[in-house]
C-alpha cells in the first residue's frame, strides 16, 4: 500500500472556457468537480496504476464532506481526520492558457493535529511507501512535512514549497520532488545540492517540457521529452510523482523510474483534470523519453 497525504484537501473545480475574455463574461463549456489536493491526486494515479493506496488527510466543514463524497464515489480508499474548520476549494480556469486559484485552507487547531499524528503513524505501518505533499493548512507548523518523513519508518516522498520545502530535508525523505521554479525560491543559491547536503536521499526537480533533472544516490540524470503534449498542466507534477512514488514501493532503478515518472507527467497535460492521465500519450512517449 502507497500511502499519500494531503493535509491541505481541496474541492477541485475545474472551468473549461474555448477563449476566455479576462475582462468580460464567459461562457463555461464544462466544469468538473472533485476531490483534490497533491495527494488526492497522487493517488488517483496511482490507483489508475493498479496499486493499492490509502488517502490521509485533514477535512472539515461542507466542502470537506464533498471530498469525502467524491473519495468514495471514485472508490479510493481514505483515512480522513476531522476538523472543525470548513476544507478549502481551488478554482482552475483552463482556456487558451490555464489559471489557478487557490484558497488558503481552514486554520487546524493542536489538538486536530495531534489526532492526524496517531491516524498517520498507525497508516504508515501498513505502507510501502508515503507521499506527503501540497501546501499546509494555517496552524501547522512550516516543518511539519519533515515530522512525518522522519516518523513515517518507510521512505518518504515530499513534494512542497518556501518553508516546508526548505525544512524537508531534515526529515531524510527518500525523495524530494521541488519544480524548478519552487526550488529557486527555496534556495537561491544553492539549489538541489543544498537539499542533499541537508539530508534529502534524492532531489528530482521537475522542469516541464524540459523533462527532469535528477541527483541520486545512482548518480545524476537528465529525462529529456521527445516532444510538448498540449493540455492542461494542472496536477502533471503529482502523476510525475506518482510515478516516483511506484518506483518506490517496486525498487525500480533510477532510470526507468524516471522515465515512467516523467511520461505520466506529460500524459496528465493532456488529461482534461488534475489526477487522470491519457494512457495513449503515456503510451507513445514512454520509450522515446532519454535517460542521460
Amino acid at each position: 500500500m502507497i500511502l499519500t497525504v494531503t493535509l491541505n484537501a481541496a474541492l477541485d473545480v475545474t472551468y473549461q472556457v474555448p477563449d476566455a475574455d479576462w475582462d468580460g463574461v464567459n461562457r463555461v463549456s464544462a466544469v468538473h468537480r472533485r476531490a483534490g489536493g497533491k495527494g488526492v491526486n497522487v493517488a488517483r494515479v496511482l490507483a489508475a496504476l493498479g496499486r493499492e493506496v490509502v488517502v490521509a488527510g485533514l477535512v472539515g466543514g461542507p466542502t470537506g464532506q464533498a471530498v469525502q463524497a467524491d473519495l468514495d464515489a471514485a472508490g479510493l480508499p481514505s483515512a480522513l481526520t476531522p476538523i472543525s474548520g470548513d476544507s478549502r476549494t481551488t478554482l482552475v480556469i483552463h482556456s487558451t492558457t490555464t489559471a489557478l486559484f487557490n484558497e488558503p485552507g481552514p486554520v487546524v487547531t493542536a489538538d486536530e493535529l495531534d489526532r492526524f499524528v496517531a491516524d498517520f503513524a498507525r497508516l504508515a505501518k501498513g505502507a510501502e511507501a508515503v507521499v506527503i505533499s501540497g501546501s499546509l493548512p494555517r496552524g501547522v507548523p512550516a516543518d511539519f512535512y519533515a515530522t512525518l518523513a522522519a516518523m513515517a519508518g518507510v521512505p518518504a516522498i515530499v513534494d512542497a514549497d518556501g518553508e516546508p520545502l526548505r525544512h524537508a530535508p531534515k526529515g531524510r525523505p527518500a525523495i524530494v520532488k521541488p519544480n524548478k521554479e519552487e526550488l529557486a525560491r527555496a534556495f537561491p543559491g544553492g539549489g538541489a545540492e543544498e537539499l542533499m547536503a541537508q539530508g534529502a536521499g534524492a532531489v528530482v526537480v521537475s522542469m516541464g517540457e524540459e523533462g527532469l533533472h535528477a541527483i541520486t544516490p545512482s548518480g545524476v540524470f537528465r529525462a529529456r521529452m521527445p516532444y510538448r503534449v498540449e493540455g492542461n498542466p494542472t496536477g502533471a507534477g503529482d502523476a510525475l510523482v506518482a510515478g516516483l512514488a511506484l518506483g518506490l514501493a517496486e525498487g525500480t532503478p533510477w532510470p526507468e523510474r524516471l522515465r515512467r515518472a516523467a511520461a505520466l507527467g506529460a500524459a496528465a497535460v493532456a488529461a482534461p483534470v488534475a489526477g487522470d492521465f491519457d494512457r495513449d500519450v503515456f503510451d507513445a512517449i514512454h520509450p522515446q523519453i532519454v535517460i542521460a
